[in-house]
């Protein structure tokens, strides 16, 4: 699927039951682009953060691999309200979302392709 951009810009893990904190759904309106189908793939970067750009590439490849997943990228300096209300304190850090918006993994620093792939199993 195509990668959206919300800019006005390490390993998948969560919590001790596997989920990730923060509230309980994200939607369009906090995105700022609309969620995908079967999962979103949530990305916060900054606008000097060098694996910002490896991050994007890969979480764009495998949104472009896996029907109904959306890629957004989302610019934390413009964002600090969602930053601070979820927590992120390094860039880049990847959320996975289910289809209905919850926050299902969270990865900081740049993640294999192959455990985004996996994250994406445990929200579809």
């Amino acid at each position: 699927m195509r990668q959206r951009s919300a800019a006005t810009g390490a390993g998948v893990h969560g919590d001790e039951d596997g989920r990730a904190a923060g509230p309980a759904r994200l939607g369009a309106a906090e995105l700022g682009a609309p969620p995908g189908r079967r999962a979103t793939l949530v990305q916060f970067s900054s606008a000097f953060c060098q694996p910002c750009r490896a991050t994007r590439r890969i979480l764009a490849e495998v949104a472009g691999l896996v029907e109904g997943v959306e890629h957004v990228e989302i610019d934390a300096e413009a964002r600090l309200e969602l930053v601070r209300a979820l927590g992120i304190e390094k860039t880049p850090t990847v959320l996975v979302l289910d289809a209905g918006g919850r926050i299902v993994r969270r990865a900081v620093g740049m993640p294999r392709k192959a455990d985004v792939i996996a994250a994406l199993g445990a929200a579809m």
